[in-house]
C-alpha cells in the first residue's frame, strides 16, 4: 500500500521498518545487484546476519554463491577474515577472479597448492585441502576468521576429496560461521541435523524452485518432441505428479511402442536430419551432431552444451562440425576471438603450439566450436570457457567434469545418451547426474527459459527419461573414512580417546547411527512376530523347541549324507521316480513342499517313438512329479526336492472326480491323504536311503526324537510348521541384529585400526606421535604412509632430481584404465632400483593392512604404486621437449599437465617433510624446479 494511503501511525511504523532495514548490512549488499535477490537468497543471507550457520541446497544455476558473496561482505564490514573454499582449483581460479572483481585485488587472496596469491588478505580463495592443512598445522592464518563458505559442499561423496569436507567441519573453531552451499540434494535436513550437532545453530534453506524454466525435450529424427505433455513453468509435470512416467507426451510414448512392435526393423539409422522423399514411410533415425547443431541454430536455442562421455567423442564432434562446413560465428566474431586467443596464448613457445593442436583448435573456435574435457591443456579451456560465457563460442562439446560447478551456464543442453562408463562398467546416469548436467540450461538474466535435449535413441524409454527429468534431488552420501595422515594429527593434537569421540562426530557415523533406527525397528516387529510363533508351536506334551531342534540336526545329518555321492544317488532317485504311479504316497525329503504327498503325475518319463526310446522334449532336468501335498498346495516338483531316492510308503485312489484347480476337491483329497498315511511312522518315509540307514549319528537322532514326549503329540505337524516360521524370523532377526552391531562405531573400530598399525610401525606410542609420526602428518594423499616409509628407510637417498621426481609419480599417478598388462617403462639405474625397493614396501605395509583387516575397499588403506607415468616424469624433469615427452607419455597435453602438477604437488611435501635430511629437501627442490616449466609453468589451473 502506498504511503499516502496508510494511517499516521502505519506509514511511522512502515518508516522505522524500512530505516530498520537499510542498516543492514543486507540492505547495502543488495544495491550491488541489479536484481532482486530470491526468497532463499534473502532468508540464508538474513541468517547469516543474525550470526547462524547456513545449508543451502538450491539447483545448479540458482545462483546459491550469492549468499556465499554475501558472507565475504559480513567479514569485510565486520573486520574479520573470510575464507572461500571450493573443492577443485579450476573453481578456485574462478571465484578468485569474480571477486577480485568485486572487491580488487588487495582484499583477495588464492592458495590453490599451484598458485600462492596474497594469502593474508582478508578474504582468501582456496581448496578445501588448504584450509584442512592449515587446521591441522594451528597456522596462524586462522587468527581473525569469521567466516568459511564451503561451495558445492555436496562434494563431500566425492570417494578421494569427501572425507576434507568433514575434517574442515568438524575441527573449524566453534566462532566461526559456516556458510554451505548445495546443489539439491534429497536429504538435506539430515545433513543440516549433523551441521546443527557439531556447529550449533544452522538454518537448513531448500530451494528447489529455478530461476530459469527448464523445458525437457526429445529430438528423433528431424522433429523435437515435448517430453511431458503438459509441463509447469518449471518444465516438469504439472504439479509434480508422484510418478513423472505417467505425464510423458503420448506421442513418445507411441513412438517407443511402435519401435518395439516393428522390432526396430530398418527403422533406426543415423542421419543426416533431412526429409525423406514424398509417398516412402516416415523413418525416425537418431540425429547427426552437425544436425542437432543446425536446428537448435534455426531455433535460437544456441548457446548449446552437448554433452558426450567421452574424450575422444568430443574431439570427435568438433572434427565432424568443421569437416561439414559448419560456422558459427559472423566475420567481425571471428575477428574477437582470434585476438583474445592469440593475446591468452601468447606466453606459449611457439614449437609447443604445433605439438598443442593450437591452429586446429584456433579454427574451431573462430567458428564458434569447441570441445572440453580434462584432457585438455588448462590454458585451452580457460579460453574455452571465456568465449563462451562472452557468446563467441556456441556449441561445446563436454565430458560431464564440465558439470562440476563451473561457471558456463548455455541456453540449451543436449544428452547424446543417458549411459556413460564409470570405470567399470557402461552404467545408466543418475537422477541426481541428470539433473547437475541439464542444470547448465538456461543463462540467469539471459535467458527466459533453458532447454534439454535428450537425442532418440535406439530403445529409449520415454517414462524412464521422464523418471530422471522428474526427479530433482538424490542423496547425499559420506563417504569419510579416517586416514594414517588423519590419524596422526588427530592423536597429536587431541590424543587417542578425544579423536575417537570426533570421528563419531563425522557425518559418515551420523548417517549410520540413523540408519540403525530403521533396522531396530525392524527386529522390534520381528520380535513381536517371535512371541507369536513362538505361542502357536507351544506343546502342552513339552518342549517343542527342543523336539525341532532334534529334527533339524537329524534333516542337517540327512543332507551332508545326501551331498555325498550325490551323482550317483542323483540317477538313483531319477530311477525311484520314474517307477512310481498315480496314487503313491512319498515324503519329499527337502524343499519348499517337504514332507508328505500324493503323486498326481510321476512327470514325464522316457516315451517310445518309432520303435526306439527317446526323451519328451521337456524332459531336461530327470522326472517333474506333480503332487498333492499335505497342505492342499498342487504343485510340480523338480529333482533339487529328491536328494536321494524316494519309494512309496502307501497307496490311495485318487477319485475321478478329483480336479486339481478345486480347492473343495484338493481339500478333501488331502484330508483323506493325511488320515491314510497317518499310522505310517516318519522312518518309513526315507526307505532306501541305505547311507542314512547304516550312519550311527542318524540311528540315535532318530530314537532320540522318537522317545521325546512331544513326538506323540496329534498336532505335531501344526507346530512344526509354526515353528519353521520360528526359526526363519529368528535367523533373520539375528542378521538384522548383527548389521545394527557393525553399523555403530564404524568410524572409531576403523580408526582403532589404523592407529594400531601405526603403533606397530612406531608412528604411535599411546598418545603420543613419534617424530616419524609427525613428518607423516606431513604428508597427504593416498599413499602418504607410503611415502613416510620411503623418507624413513632412505629408498630415496642419493638419487638425482629427475630420479625422485620418477619414483615420486608412482606416489600419485592413477592410470585411467588398468587393463593394460605390458609393464610400463622407468628409468634405469638407480631409479629404477628405489623404484623396485617402493614397491617391496607396499607390499610390506599391504601385508600390516590385511593383518590389522584394513581394506583400500573401505576407502582406507595403500593401493598399488602405479608406474605408469616415471618414465614421463624423469624425462620432463631431465628438459626433453614437449614433443618428444608428449609421444612417450601416449597421453594428451590436459593430463600430462595434470600428474606433474599433482607430482610437483607431492614433491612440495617431500620437501617440507624430509625434516632433518638437507641433501633430500634439496633434490625435491631442484625435482620442482625442473618439472615447473614451459607447458606447466604457463597452465594456471590444475
Amino acid at each position: 500500500m502506498p504511503d499516502e494511503q496508510l494511517s499516521p501511525a502505519e506509514a511511522y511504523a512502515a518508516a522505522r521498518q524500512r530505516a530498520k532495514e537499510e542498516a543492514t548490512a543486507l540492505h547495502g549488499f543488495q544495491q550491488l545487484y541489479d536484481f532482486p535477490l530470491d526468497p532463499f537468497q534473502l532468508e540464508a543471507c538474513r541468517a547469516l546476519e543474525a550470526g547462524e550457520g547456513v545449508l543451502v541446497a538450491a539447483p545448479t544455476g540458482s545462483g546459491k554463491t550469492i549468499v556465499g558473496e554475501f558472507a565475504v561482505h559480513l567479514a569485510l564490514a565486520g573486520g574479520r577474515k573470510c575464507f572461500y573454499t571450493t573443492p577443485i582449483k579450476a573453481l578456485s581460479n574462478q571465484k578468485f577472479g569474480d571477486l577480485v572483481k568485486r572487491y580488487g585485488a588487495a582484499k583477495v587472496g588464492l592458495l590453490t597448492g599451484d598458485n600462492s596469491v596474497n594469502g593474508d588478505a582478508p578474504v582468501v580463495v582456496m581448496t578445501t585441502e588448504v584450509l584442512r592443512n592449515m587446521l591441522y598445522a594451528g597456522s596462524s592464518a586462522l587468527d581473525g576468521l569469521g567466516y568459511v563458505v564451503m561451495d558445492e559442499v555436496h562434494y563431500l561423496a566425492d570417494r578421494f576429496r569427501g572425507a576434507v569436507w568433514e575434517e574442515v567441519i568438524i575441527h573449524l573453531p566453534e566462532s566461526v560461521v559456516l556458510a554451505s552451499l548445495s546443489a539439491t540434494v534429497s536429504n538435506a535436513e539430515e545433513f543440516g541435523d549433523w551441521l546443527d550437532t557439531v556447529r550449533g545453530g544452522t538454518r537448513v534453506i531448500v530451494s528447489e524452485h529455478r530461476p530459469v524454466p527448464l523445458w525437457q525435450h526429445v529430438m528423433a529424427g528431424n522433429r523435437m518432441y515435448d517430453l511431458f505433455a503438459n509441463p509447469d513453468r518449471d518444465g516438469r509435470p504439472k504439479d509434480a505428479p508422484r510418478n513423472p512416467a505417467k505425464a510423458v507426451n503420448p506421442e513418445l510414448v507411441r513412438l517407443a511402442r511402435s519401435e518395439q512392435d516393428r522390432g526396430g526393423r530398418d527403422r533406426f539409422q543415423r542421419g543426416r536430419g533431412r526429409s525423406m522423399p514424398a509417398g516412402r514411410p516416415t523413418r525416425i533415425w537418431t540425429p547427426g551432431r552437425v544436425d542437432v547443431i543446425d536446428r537448435l541454430d534455426a531455433e535460437g536455442l544456441l548457446p548449446a552444451i552437448t554433452f558426450i562421455f567421452s574424450r575422444a567423442g568430443c574431439e570427435a564432434a568438433v572434427q565432424q562440425c568443421l569437416s561439414s562446413g559448419l560456422r558459427l560465428n559472423r566475420d567481425a566474431e571471428r575477428a574477437q576471438v582470434r585476438q583474445i586467443v592469440e593475446e591468452r596464448c601468447a606466453d606459449i613457445p611457439d614449437e609447443d603450439l604445433h605439438v598443442l593442436g593450437y591452429f586446429e583448435w584456433l579454427d574451431g573456435l573462430e567458428r564458434g566450436i569447441a570441445a572440453h574435457h580434462a584432457g585438455m591443456l588448462p590454458r585451452f579451456k580457460e579460453v574455452v570457457e571465456e568465449l563462451f560465457v562472452k557468446g563467441l563460442v556456441k556449441a561445446v562439446f563436454a565430458t560431464e567434469t564440465l558439470a562440476l560447478g563451473i561457471n558456463m551456464p548455455a541456453r540449451s543442453v543436449v544428452m547424446e545418451k543417458l549411459v556413460k562408463w564409470n570405470g567399470e562398467t557402461h552404467a545408466d546416469i543418475t537422477p541426481g547426474e541428470y539433473t547437475q548436467l541439464t542444470g547448465r540450461a538456461g543463462r540467469r538474466g539471459i535467458d527466459v527459459e533453458g532447454h534439454a535435449v535428450v537425442l532418440w535413441q535406439r530403445g529409449l524409454d520415454p517414462e524412464a527419461l521422464a523418471g530422471l527429468a522428474g526427479t530433482r534431488t538424490y542423496p547425499l552420501k559420506s563417504s569419510f573414512r579416517p586416514s594414517y595422515n588423519m590419524a596422526v594429527n588427530l592423536v597429536g593434537q587431541f590424543g587417542r580417546h578425544r579423536s575417537r569421540e570426533l570421528l563419531e562426530t563425522s557425518f559418515a557415523q551420523f548417517q549410520a547411527d540413523r540408519s540403525v533406527v530403521g533396522i531396530a525397528r525392524q527386529v522390534q516387529r520381528n520380535e513381536e512376530g517371535l512371541d507369536g510363533y513362538r505361542e502357536s508351536m507351544t506343546c502342552h506334551l513339552g518342549d517343542f523347541e527342543e523336539y525341532m531342534s532334534l529334527r533339524r540336526q537329524l534333516k542337517e545329518r540327512e543332507n551332508d549324507l545326501a551331498r555325498e555321492g550325490s551323482s550317483q544317488r542323483r540317477a538313483a532317485a531319477i530311477e525311484a521316480i520314474e517307477q512310481l504311479k498315480p496314487g503313491d504316497i512319498i515324503h519329499v525329503p527337502t524343499g519348499k513342499f517337504a514332507g508328505l504327498a500324493l503323486v498326481l503325475d510321476p512327470g514325464l518319463p522316457p516315451v517310445s517313438r518309432g520303435g526306439r526310446t527317446t526323451r519328451h522334449p521337456d524332459y531336461q532336468e530327470g522326472p517333474r512329479p506333480v503332487v498333492l501335498t499335505a497342505e492342499r498346495q498342487v504343485k510340480r516338483l523338480a529333482m533339487i526336492d529328491f536328494p536321494y531316492p524316494v519309494a512309496a510308503v502307501d497307496r490311495m485312489r485318487i477319485p475321478k472326480s478329483f480336479n486339481p484347480r478345486s480347492p473343495q476337491s484338493r481339500r478333501d483329497l488331502a484330508s483323506a491323504l493325511r488320515t491314510k498315511a497317518g499310522h505310517v511312522e516318519p522312518e518309513r518315509y526315507r526307505r532306501g536311503r541305505a547311507a542314512a540307514a547304516d550312519d550311527p549319528e542318524i540311528s540315535r537322532l532318530r530314537a532320540t526324537l522318537r522317545q521325546h514326549p512331544c513326538h506323540g503329540c496329534d498336532e505335531r505337524e501344526d507346530h512344526a510348521r509354526w515353528s519353521e516360521r520360528y526359526h526363519r524370523l529368528h535367523r533373520d532377526t539375528e542378521l538384522l541384529e548383527r548389521r545394527m552391531r557393525s553399523r555403530t562405531h564404524t568410524i572409531a573400530r576403523t580408526f582403532d585400526r589404523v592407529c594400531g598399525l601405526l603403533a606397530d610401525l612406531g608412528y604411535l606410542s599411546g598418545d603420543t606421535v613419534t617424530e616419524d609420526g609427525k613428518r607423516l602428518g606431513r604428508l597427504y594423499g593416498e599413499l602418504d604412509l607410503l611415502a613416510s616409509e620411503c623418507i624413513r628407510e632412505g629408498v630415496w637417498k642419493g638419487l638425482a632430481a629427475a630420479e625422485l621426481a620418477a619414483c615420486a609419480s608412482a606416489l600419485v599417478y592413477e592410470a585411467r584404465q588398468s587393463d593394460d598388462a605390458t609393464a610400463p617403462r622407468v628409468p634405469e639405474g638407480n631409479a629404477k632400483t628405489a623404484l623396485g625397493h617402493m614397491i617391496r614396501i607396499w607390499g610390506h605395509l599391504d601385508a600390516l593392512e590385511e593383518q590389522h583387516r584394513i581394506s583400500t575397499a573401505e576407502g582406507v588403506g595403500q593401493r598399488e604404486p602405479d608406474l605408469g607415468f616415471a618414465w614421463v616424469a624423469y624425462r620432463w624433469a631431465l628438459g626433453h621437449n614437449l614433443d618428444s615427452v608428449l609421444r612417450d607419455a601416449d597421453m594428451p597435453a590436459g593430463d600430462f599437465v595434470r600428474w606433474t602438477k599433482q607430482l610437483i604437488d607431492v614433491l612440495g611435501q617431500i620437501q617440507d617433510a624430509a625434516g632433518s635430511d638437507p641433501e633430500l629437501r634439496s633434490t625435491a627442490r631442484k625435482a620442482v624446479d625442473g618439472l615447473r616449466r614451459g607447458i606447466i609453468a604457463y597452465s594456471s589451473v590444475g
